[in-house]
């Protein structure tokens, strides 16, 4: 059961970077730049971007409190 819940952990927290990254990629970085439409055109990559992904933002959170969840119930199953 502990090496399950480790590894649920590790995959979480897997989970939890690549979440980040899409976050911070496709809303962080131009969280300037939306209009009152809730779009941002980016010239450079030729893309318009909406703000409703900050949703890859509250995946990567709920992903890190499932990793912490897992590696704290790992490690209570240890004493």
């Amino acid at each position: 059961m502990r090496i399950a819940l480790t590894a649920l952990a590790i995959f979480f927290s897997l989970c939890t970077l690549a979440f980040g990254w899409m976050f911070y990629e496709h809303y962080w970085k131009w969280r300037n730049c939306f209009n009152e439409l809730g779009r941002c055109f980016v010239p450079e990559i030729s893309l318009v971007l909406t703000d409703d992904n900050f949703v890859w933002g509250l995946i990567a959170a709920t992903s890190f409190a499932l990793a912490l969840l897992c590696w704290m119930w790992s490690r209570r199953l240890v004493r």
